[in-house]
């Protein structure tokens, strides 16, 4: 039996070092949001030590979930006004050679207009 991975590192500047702080809370609160029916779990964030305005966002063991990334992206563009292009990429693998166990994917978000441009 295969098993699957998604792959993903990036960092998402948020513009400040109270955002970033604020940004936590907020993937919190949509992660303990009992109405919220695809709650934002496949995937770890901290603030960047090197960068205090930004995120590091990761994969979480290699059970990441790209679209968790993109909706908490979104959320945070709304909340603290956010402008500007941010994108990131990630990587299928698997544990044996599999037809359909390679990939990856890429997405571009326009944060100004809360829209994917990929």
């Amino acid at each position: 039996m295969a098993n699957y991975y998604t792959h993903f590192s990036c960092a998402f500047d948020v513009g400040s070092a109270e955002n970033a702080t604020a940004a936590l809370a907020l993937l919190d609160e949509l992660r303990d949001d009992p109405d919220n029916d695809d709650p934002p779990y496949g995937f770890d964030a901290e603030v960047d030590p090197a960068n205090p305005s930004a995120l590091l966002i990761s994969d979480g063991d290699a059970q990441g979930d790209p679209e968790h990334v993109i909706a908490f992206v979104l959320a945070c563009a709304t909340a603290f006004n956010l402008t500007g292009r941010w994108g990131f990429v990630w990587g299928l693998t698997c544990s044996r050679h599999q037809l359909d166990g390679f990939g990856g994917g890429a997405q571009l978000i326009d944060l100004g207009q809360r829209r994917s441009l990929a």
